[in-house]
């Protein structure tokens, strides 16, 4: 088992405009970037699953080329809006970082 934050180069969120939050998450190794796609442990019922929202709303994209995963769905208050307290979206990445990818040594 490897944790994101200790595997991926890049684990980083931001807005898609004031209703959506993208989560991507990049490697420096394609291979491990394969062996992390492998799994299947990334995908949208995951980010479903730690961000609250229904499955289907999740774009859910692995990026072969860049060896990145990208994730975009609905932020539960949008942008600026009243009790938003990441106007940002700049630290809804948090949860990921502590999933366990199950990569075999």
């Amino acid at each position: 088992m490897a944790l994101i934050r200790d595997i991926a180069q890049i684990c980083k969120s931001k807005n898609a405009g004031p209703f959506n939050v993208t989560i991507d998450v990049l490697f420096e190794d394609h291979d491990l970037y394969r062996r992390v796609k492998a799994t299947g442990a990334l995908n949208a019922a995951l980010f479903s699953k730690l961000y609250g929202v229904k499955e289907e709303d999740v774009l859910f994209t692995p990026y072969d080329t860049a060896a990145a995963f990208k994730a975009t769905f609905p932020r539960a208050i949008p942008a600026g809006d009243i009790g938003d307290t990441d106007v940002y979206g700049a630290q809804q990445h948090a949860p990921l970082l502590d999933v366990d990818i199950p990569l075999e040594t």
